[in-house]
């Protein structure tokens, strides 16, 4: 079997090329190349980094386009992610800007949300959540997600951690751009240390905000 040998540069090359053809015609011509160098590439290292964080999920290049107007068939990034639960877990990107490295949660039903917010405000695991956020914040990563523009209802405006019950998600992502790492086997190893950074704040998910 083939073993991981690093993102080709020709995978960043191909999405920059996409966002300039967006169309069927330029896709079913260039195939060969998301095939070779986005496609294999990205199921070899996810094949190896499933021992360490789970089986992952290729996305679909093609955009769901029913009820959208943008009518682009094909997505300009190609995602990858390896959930501990559904919706819950650890995120790839490769798009014309590079890679992009991130983990957390995006899912939100009302349950999953008043859980969250439950254990954001209680003092033990809403603490925990904030040493969290904060070490995550100082290695690099962009703590995202979907927020309120103000605390919800029912909860003190002046809350400590009033910050972190504005969110509905709670993710956290490094745009790493096109290192030299990122074309060689070192890329796994890159990879799982950026992912190990975000295990805290994914299994406080799991454990507090389960979906």
């Amino acid at each position: 079997m083939s073993t991981f040998a690093g993102i080709p540069s020709e995978a960043f090359r191909f999405y920059a090329e996409l966002e300039a053809n967006n169309n069927r015609e330029w896709w079913l011509a260039h195939k060969g190349t998301y095939d070779s160098a986005v496609k294999e590439p990205l199921t070899l290292l996810l094949a190896e980094l499933e021992p360490q964080f789970g089986p992952a999920k290729i996305f679909r290049p093609n955009r769901d386009i029913r009820f959208s107007q943008d009518k682009s068939p094909y997505k300009t990034a190609q995602g990858a992610f390896a959930a501990t639960q559904e919706g819950v877990g650890f995120y790839l990107q490769i798009s014309a800007d590079g890679l992009l490295i991130g983990g957390g949660y995006h899912s939100h039903t009302p349950a999953q949300l008043a859980r969250f917010r439950a254990a954001a405000d209680a003092p033990a695991s809403g603490e925990a959540l904030q040493q969290i956020v904060d070490q995550v914040a100082a290695s690099g990563f962009s703590v995202e997600g979907e927020k309120l523009k103000t605390v919800p209802r029912g909860f003190d405006k002046e809350h400590p951690r009033a910050e972190l019950l504005k969110h509905k998600s709670l993710s956290a992502g490094v745009e790493v751009g096109e290192p030299e790492w990122v074309s060689t086997p070192a890329a796994r190893e890159e990879i799982a240390a950026r992912w190990e950074k975000l295990r805290p704040l994914v299994e406080w998910v799991s454990e507090h905000a389960a979906p």
